[in-house]
């Protein structure tokens, strides 16, 4: 029987670790210490592939300065290749909140590297003689520079995965566009009725805003491509070839597909957060804008008879284990739910980055956490809210119509033809009596029908003048006559 255990020492002292374990006694340790979260690094697929992919350029830039033999290179690289693949990332066991400025994750990808390129090497286990996880693998290298470039190239691979997302969310809101684009309505202003509009006009500008912040995440991606690989320490390079910044960015960007370039100070980059500052900033404007555009769906399906009622959400589950037939938007309240976090998340990044102190922020993998929790519940909740609301959503277009038709705001498209006061009046008169604007025009013989018909078509009523044929002649002005029901002062002269 194989030995249950093998045995590694540290500074510390010596220890027992599970025999078939790829990590080793550093990691252990971490293990030990930051039972904080329960959540392994490994959770964070694309930072396991970036911490891979930062090793093996590592590998390659030593071994073409003379410095690793072409042996332990090969092995290492293989390591990392397989880790690139998908295999052993769970081995990554490192609690994701972790004091030590992201040591003990550095450390845990140093020793399952080390580990899986011993045996391809046809060795065991711990037998680091052979080749070593601070020797070898991670030679040239420091956690203050491995640990910061990992996190931009794995924020850089969620970002697009984001994006993409949005774009597929957009889409299907300029379907729906295109699909409500003869659906007049009513607009409101701060809850108010104001004027008239198309469904098509309310859901073209959801698209709109999250089509914008589709290119705010392109530009803050930029910012991360800066990163301070062969920063080693502090930024000055200590133990590494004059070359090795250079060489090893061009590796990764080789290994990872991503166009890092490597910082012009690297000891300003080694300390500074500002770039995880700014992508953090972007995430929370695309989780209020989302937030804002679910609490409009939300609005808008109100009822169904005692709200708005304006759309239907598809029903996903049953609302309520007390209200037979109750169907809630849990589709968009789920999303709003991802946006608080990412607000929350975006207020931890802020004070973790205003907290490092002189040559080094120690409270990155608070950052990375935060970060990366927001870029996948984002994208999460762009494909749920594309898939399983907006892309079923329909309209109660004469429920609206009548609404329009019904609504004292509507006076506003009658003014350029009756004037300001006669409006005035007529809204005023609507209003107290219950009536229709349109039946008040009519009554008074301010409009005939014909001219009312071509007023409220939807290309009349939902666009500047200039852009639209107008066959309506402005009748000439004249006073409508006083009712009860219209206060005196709404029409004196001044």
């Amino acid at each position: 029987m194989p030995p249950a255990q093998r045995k590694e020492h540290d500074l510390i002292g010596e220890r027992d670790i599970p025999a078939g374990a790829y990590y080793g006694i550093h990691t252990l340790r971490a293990l030990e210490n930051f039972p904080i979260s329960g959540t392994p690094i490994s959770i964070y697929q694309a930072l396991v592939t970036a911490l891979a992919c930062v090793k093996q350029a590592a590998a390659l830039t030593n071994h073409e300065l003379g410095l690793l033999d072409n042996k332990r290179m090969l092995a290492i690289v293989g390591a990392c290749e397989e880790i690139r693949a998908g295999k052993l990332h769970s081995e990554f066991v490192v609690d994701v909140i972790q004091g030590g400025a992201g040591t003990s994750t550095n450390m845990n990808a140093n020793e399952v590297i080390a580990n899986r390129a011993l045996e391809l090497l046809g060795h065991k286990k711990g037998e680091y003689r052979y080749l070593h996880p601070l020797e070898h693998v991670n030679l040239g290298q420091s956690t203050n520079d491995v640990y910061p470039t990992a996190i931009k190239l794995a924020a850089h691979f969620n970002i697009g995965r984001l994006v993409d997302a949005m774009a597929r969310l957009r889409a299907a809101f300029e379907r729906k566009a295109n699909e409500f684009s003869d659906i007049l309505k009513m607009g409101r202003t701060q809850l108010q009725d104001a004027v008239p509009m198309t469904l098509g006009q309310e859901f073209s500008t959801y698209a709109v805003m999250i089509e914008e912040d589709e290119q705010r995440l392109r530009e803050a991606c930029q910012l991360i491509h800066e990163i301070n690989l062969g920063a080693t320490a502090i930024g000055t390079g200590i133990n590494t070839h004059p070359d090795y910044a250079e060489i090893a960015c061009r590796r990764l960007g080789e290994i990872s597909g991503v166009p890092v370039r490597t910082a012009t100070n690297l000891v300003e980059a080694t300390q500074d957060c500002g770039a995880f500052v700014q992508l953090s900033g972007v995430l929370k404007r695309v989780a209020v804008k989302l937030s804002k555009i679910c609490n409009d769906l939300r609005l808008l399906s109100s009822g169904p008879r005692a709200g708005l009622n304006e759309i239907n959400l598809p029903a996903m589950q049953a609302g309520s284990s007390i209200m037979p037939g109750k169907v809630n938007p849990v589709i968009p309240e789920v999303v709003n739910q991802i946006a608080f976090e990412v607000i929350g998340n975006d207020i931890t990044v802020s004070f973790a980055a205003e907290a490092g102190q002189l040559q080094l922020n120690a409270f990155e993998p608070i950052i990375a956490h935060s970060l990366f929790k927001s870029l996948k519940h984002l994208r999460q909740g762009c494909d749920t809210l594309s898939e399983r609301c907006v892309k079923g959503i329909t309209a109660n277009r004469e429920w609206m119509l009548a609404h329009v038709k019904n609504s004292i705001g509507l006076v506003t498209a009658l003014s350029p033809y009756i004037g300001y006061e006669n409006s005035t009046a007529l809204a005023l008169e609507a209003h107290e009596s219950g009536g229709s604007v349109l039946d008040l025009a009519l009554k008074k013989k301010l409009l005939t029908r014909p001219q009312l018909e071509e007023i409220l078509r939807p290309e009349v009523l939902t666009r500047p003048r200039s852009q639209v044929s107008m066959s309506v002649a402005a009748p000439k002005q004249k006073k409508v006559v006083k009712s009860r029901s219209i206060k005196p002062k709404s029409t004196r002269k001044n």
